[in-house]
């Protein structure tokens, strides 16, 4: 950990992927650096933890979208993390009956066509909510709307179709098998990282920035702001003259909601790898799940949107409860002997996230762009909301904020 400079010529509030990001970009430009971060770790909402002896269990991001373009890749390769490029299990390797392969056949046959209705709404650009895409009556409407709640973290009516069509998705989603949270702390291993120190005021009235942090007061010729959108919006961090637009456009972009799980399963050799369990149960509340990932003893579960929400605010415990149920439902009761559990996460719950993933609430798909620009050449923004494409991931946020040093660099006359 760094102590608390008294000035430096850039600060930069979280070390997230986006702050880290930045952070390396400045490497070597002769600025003095600061990453300020609330935590007493490095990742912000990547986060890997060692859930069992048996289980590396990635608690935040664990999948490399758009793997072909993804910055953490090569990253992951110069740091010696294994890179594995295995097919998810989303769409094949289904296990058990509770979803037959002709019913899955239907509704991914569903699902393509609602793309293919938004997509055309987008063209037209008609920034309504995405529900407006589906097919009046289908029978998979509420299991289309779960799969919204896994991808941004809200209901269909909560989603911006253009926001939607934006993003970058190549198809390539790729895993690191020590863990994603783990690469990005290894990442950010070098960088000058002030841990335990939660910025709570952002003063740029004078020259020079002023930040009150918890351990200490300390000025800044320039700062990079990354925290996430649900800060800003309720005004978690302050900033003085206030910056209203900034607000009103984190608002727009609030972080859905995505849980995961993870359950030890014993005599594990019986259940295929890589495998994937979901049922036709017609409804948005329900969960999706990934048995043994990488081979390990275990079955991951994640839950999304209000149902996610609802299970936090139900308690420690009620997803792992809410899982096994689900799973016991699909391959009946004698599975629950098998099942404990190990790990959840309850991101709506921890006070420096406040949700998950950033998605644009119909009509503020623009918004993006607004929580971006820059503030009198002196207060930079990144973060995965700043993405214009590859908003919600690991690696859209750190090349923000690669993005928003450079902004530093050019306002400073570096070029």
């Amino acid at each position: 950990m760094t102590s608390l400079p008294s000035s430096v010529d850039v600060a930069i509030i979280g070390a997230g992927a986006a702050g880290l990001g930045a952070a390396h970009a400045l490497a070597g430009s002769g600025l003095s650096v600061i990453v300020l971060e609330a935590r007493d770790r490095l990742g912000g909402r990547a986060w890997t933890v060692q859930a069992s002896p048996e289980v590396t269990f990635d608690v935040g991001c664990g999948w490399l979208h758009s793997a072909d373009k993804n910055s953490f890749v090569p990253i992951a390769r110069q740091l010696d993390f294994e890179v594995n490029k295995d097919l998810p299990p989303w769409r094949e390797r289904a296990f058990g009956n509770a979803f037959p392969q002709a019913e899955r056949d239907d509704f991914m046959h569903a699902m393509d066509a609602f793309y293919e209705r938004l997509w055309k709404a987008a063209q037209k650009g008609r920034d309504e909510p995405a529900s407006l895409s589906l097919e009046a009556g289908n029978r998979w409407n509420p299991m289309i709307d779960a799969i919204s709640t896994y991808i941004n973290g809200c209901e269909l009516k909560d989603m911006s179709t253009l926001d939607w069509d934006a993003y970058e998705d190549t198809d390539a989603n790729w895993r690191v098998r020590r863990g994603y949270g783990a690469l990005i702390a290894a990442y950010g291993a070098p960088c000058p990282v002030a841990l335990n120190c939660n910025v709570t005021l952002i003063d740029h009235s004078s020259l020079r920035i002023r930040l009150e942090t918890s351990l200490g007061t300390l000025t800044a010729a320039k700062a990079i702001v990354t925290v996430p959108t649900n800060l800003i919006a309720e005004e978690a961090i302050r900033f003085s003259p206030p910056l209203p637009a900034k607000v009103d456009a984190a608002a727009g972009l609030p972080l859905g909601v995505d849980d995961k799980v993870t359950l030890a399963l014993d005599d594990a050799e019986a259940f295929p790898k890589e495998a994937n369990l979901r049922g036709a149960t017609m409804r948005t509340d329900m969960g999706t799940y990934h048995i043994r990932p990488f081979g390990q003893p275990c079955i991951e579960g994640f839950f999304g949107g209000s149902f996610a929400r609802e299970l936090e605010e139900a308690g420690d415990g009620a997803i792992a409860a809410q899982s096994i149920d689900e799973i016991a439902g699909f391959l009946g009761n004698e599975i629950r002997r098998k099942l404990r559990p190990l790990c959840e996460s309850r991101w709506a719950r921890d006070p420096l996230a406040r949700g998950s993933y950033s998605h644009a609430l119909p009509g503020h798909a623009g918004d993006r762009a607004v929580l971006a620009a820059p503030v009198d050449a002196r207060l930079f923004f990144a973060g995965e909301a700043t993405s214009p494409t590859f908003f919600t991931t690991a690696h859209g946020a750190r090349d923000s904020g690669e993005r928003a040093a450079k902004e530093v660099l050019a306002a400073n006359g570096n070029r």
